[in-house]
């Protein structure tokens, strides 16, 4: 719908899209290991919906040839890690003991990097979080793992992928910080209420 919405695609769109998301799913899996765990997280051998393939459909206009060799070649770079999320869903790339905790490495690499930033750069946010009993970590895990989608206009979603993809991985952490000084009178002034 938002493709559409956006004039991006044509009629009949999602069968190209659930074509390419069943695809990743299957290539996905091909790169996983067997990991026995109570955790809710780690019994499904798929990571939720797949937010960065569905973005990455929208930038090549529904062409889902294209995306699938796109996505299996960008698999290849580092900066898929950070962009990219299910792609090291219970990955036969990461040490056991880190898939076993069932935390993203994007939370522990990148959320630590983000709350260090935010409480040198934006001391008051920072505060504003502490006070709240949130933290920005939490928030920012929710954009990245959705590509900021309903946060950002497609246009921005569109330089925060490249960006990402051509400067390196640390920029999904500048991009954290940017948003949270664009939102800082918003966030503060909620802190008051």
């Amino acid at each position: 719908r938002y493709g559409k919405y956006l004039n991006l695609l044509k009629e009949h769109a999602e069968n190209g899209l659930c074509f390419v998301l069943m695809n990743c799913e299957k290539f996905l899996k091909e790169q996983q290991r067997t990991v026995v765990s109570p955790l809710c997280c780690l019994q499904e051998h798929y990571a939720g919906y797949d937010w960065f393939a569905s973005s990455v459909f929208l930038i090549m206009s529904g062409d889902r040839e294209k995306t699938l060799t796109f996505l299996q070649r960008f698999s290849r770079l580092l900066v898929s890690a950070f962009l990219w999320l299910p792609r090291l869903h219970i990955s036969m790339h990461l040490p056991i003991t880190t898939v076993e905790s069932g935390i993203h490495p994007v939370y522990f690499c990148s959320a630590h990097h983000i709350e260090m930033l935010l409480k040198a750069e934006l001391p008051l946010v920072f505060s504003a979080f502490h006070m709240s009993g949130f933290t920005p970590s939490q928030i920012c895990l929710q954009w990245i793992t959705q590509c900021f989608w309903n946060y950002m206009d497609w246009s921005e979603i569109c330089h925060y992928i490249a960006i990402c993809i051509f400067l390196g991985p640390d920029y999904q952490i500048y991009m954290c910080i940017s948003v949270f000084r664009h939102l800082q009178q918003d966030i503060l002034k909620h802190t008051e209420a």
